[in-house]
C-alpha cells in the first residue's frame, strides 16, 4: 500500500516538473524592466488580462416578459394593502361626554347637571346676555358666514372693528385676526422666520406652536422647560458657536401661562435676555389674555413689562372671551406683513362676523367691569385652597398606587374610582396653581 502511494506521488511530482519546465523554457532568458519573467508570472499575467475581460462585460439579464392577465390578477389577489390607521384596541375607544347645554360653569351631560371644570372660560362669559345680544344682531345683519378669505372679499366692518378694539385695549399700534385661534401661531411664526433662521424654544410649548416650529423650517434649539438659566446658557451657545448668528434672524418663543404646564414664564427676565443678546419675542398669551394683569391685559400688566418690548403677541379669543379665533398684535409692520404672508390669514375663510361683534362686547364688558379679575383671582384662591387641603388624601392615593406626585401620566389602577380621583385631583392643581401665582 504505501508502495502504491509513493508510485503516486513521484508520478504527480513529475508532471509537475515537466508542466513547470514547459512554461519557464519559452522565458528562460526574458527580462522586463531588469526583472526575470518565470513562467508563474505569465499564467499570473493571463488570469488578471481574463479577470479584467469578464469585469468589463454586461452583467446576463433575463429577457423581459410582460405579465399576463392572469399574472396580473393573482398578484392583485394576493395583495394586502398596509393600513392607514393603526389597529383600534378596546383601550383606545373612547366616547367624550356630550353636553346638552351651554358651557359654562353648570352644563348638563347625560340628563345630569354638573359643575363644569373643563372649561376655559375663565371670565364666565359664555351665556352672557351681552354677548348673546350682539352675536343675534350681527346674525340678522350679516348672516352667519363670509364665505371668502379676507383678502378676497371676505373683510367685514365688524372685523376691523375688532381689530381696532384690541389694539386699543392692549395699546398697540395694529391688530390682525385670524378666522381659528390655534392657527394664529403655527401661521405666524412661518410668517417671520424661515431656512436658515434661528428660534429658541422652551421644550414645553403647546402642539399650535410646535407645528409653527416645524412649518418654518428654521433652526430650532429648545431650552429647559421655564429655565432661565437654560435659556441663558442657550443664547450664549447659539450666539457664540454660530458667527452668522448676528446676520440671522433670531426669535425666543414662549408662553406666557403654558398650556401644558400651567407655569407662568418670568417675562421681566426674557426681556433682559432678549436685550442683552439682540432676539426677538413671540408671546403666546392664549390663557392669560384676560386673566393676569389687574385689567386682564396678560403677563405684560402683570409684570409691569412695557408691551411695544415684546414684538409678537399671539392669542387665542376661545378663552377668556368666550368666542372663537385668534389675533397677534404689535406694530404696523408686523401686522401688514401677515395680511400678505400668513397662510392662516390668506388662505381661510374670515372669522364669521357675529365671532368678531361677540368679542369686541366681551372686551367692553371687561372693561366695564374690572371687579371680574378679582372675582376670578378669589375663586382660585378658594379653590387651590380646597385642594391643598387634599394633601393627605393625594398622599395616601400616591401610597396606594406606588407612583410619585412628579409623575404626570395617570397610573393605572385596578380600582378605577381610585385612579380617576387622583387623575381629577392632580389635574386641578396643575391646571389652577398657577392662576394662584
Amino acid at each position: 500500500m504505501n508502495t502504491m502511494a509513493s508510485a503516486v506521488m513521484d508520478i504527480v511530482n513529475t508532471t509537475l516538473d515537466w508542466v513547470t519546465f514547459a512554461f519557464e523554457v519559452p522565458f528562460a532568458r526574458a527580462f522586463v524592466f531588469g526583472v526575470h519573467i518565470h513562467g508563474h508570472l505569465f499564467v499570473e499575467g493571463l488570469l488578471v488580462v481574463v479577470i479584467l475581460f469578464l469585469l468589463s462585460q454586461k452583467s446576463y439579464k433575463p429577457p423581459k416578459r410582460p405579465l399576463t392577465k392572469k399574472e396580473i390578477d393573482e398578484l392583485c389577489n394576493e395583495w394586502v394593502p398596509e393600513s392607514l390607521i393603526p389597529p383600534i384596541t378596546e383601550e383606545m375607544r373612547y366616547e367624550p361626554p356630550v353636553l346638552e347645554s351651554a358651557a359654562g360653569p353648570h352644563t348638563i351631560i347625560n340628563g345630569k347637571e354638573v359643575v363644569n371644570f373643563a372649561s376655559a372660560n375663565y371670565l364666565g362669559f359664555v351665556g352672557h346676555e351681552k354677548l348673546i345680544e350682539s352675536c343675534t344682531s350681527a346674525l340678522e345683519k350679516y348672516g352667519v358666514g363670509s364665505c371668502g378669505p379676507r383678502g378676497f372679499y371676505g373683510t367685514v366692518d365688524v372685523h376691523l372693528d375688532c381689530e381696532a378694539r384690541i389694539a386699543k385695549f392692549l395699546g398697540t399700534p395694529d391688530c390682525i385676526l385670524y378666522p381659528y385661534g390655534l392657527s394664529t401661531m403655527f401661521s405666524a411664526i412661518p410668517a417671520f422666520s424661515k431656512k436658515g433662521d434661528i428660534i429658541v424654544a422652551d421644550e414645553g410649548v403647546h402642539w399650535g406652536i410646535q407645528n409653527g416650529l416645524y412649518l418654518s423650517r428654521s433652526t430650532i434649539v429648545y431650552f429647559k422647560h421655564n429655565d432661565m438659566e437654560s435659556l441663558q446658557s442657550t443664547l450664549e451657545k447659539v450666539t457664540v458657536e454660530n458667527k452668522r448668528a448676528k446676520k440671522l434672524r433670531r426669535y425666543i418663543v414662549v408662553e406666557a401661562v403654558y398650556q401644558n404646564s400651567g407655569q407662568i414664564a418670568p417675562l421681566d427676565e426674557i426681556i433682559r435676555l432678549k436685550e442683552k443678546y439682540r432676539f426677538r419675542v413671540l408671546l403666546d398669551e392664549s390663557n392669560s389674555f384676560g386673566v393676569l394683569g389687574s385689567f386682564g391685559r396678560g403677563i405684560t400688566e402683570q409684570y409691569g413689562v412695557p408691551i411695544e418690548k415684546v414684538d409678537i403677541i399671539t392669542a387665542s379669543m376661545g378663552h377668556s372671551l368666550a368666542t372663537e379665533g385668534g389675533f397677534c398684535v404689535g406694530s404696523v409692520r408686523v401686522t401688514a406683513h401677515q395680511r400678505l404672508s400668513s397662510s392662516g390669514y390668506v388662505f381661510s375663510a374670515s372669522l364669521p362676523p357675529y365671532l368678531p361683534a361677540a368679542a369686541i362686547t366681551a372686551i367692553d364688558v371687561l372693561e366695564e367691569n374690572p371687579g371680574l379679575i378679582t372675582k376670578l383671582n378669589k375663586n382660585i384662591a378658594v379653590l387651590c385652597q380646597a385642594i391643598l387641603n387634599l394633601r393627605s388624601l393625594i398622599k395616601c392615593l400616591c401610597y396606594h398606587l406606588e407612583v410619585t406626585r412628579e409623575n404626570l401620566v395617570a397610573p393605572l389602577a385596578a380600582d378605577e374610582s381610585v385612579s380617576l380621583i387622583y387623575c381629577s385631583i392632580v389635574g386641578c392643581m396643575n391646571l389652577l396653581v398657577w392662576l394662584h401665582m
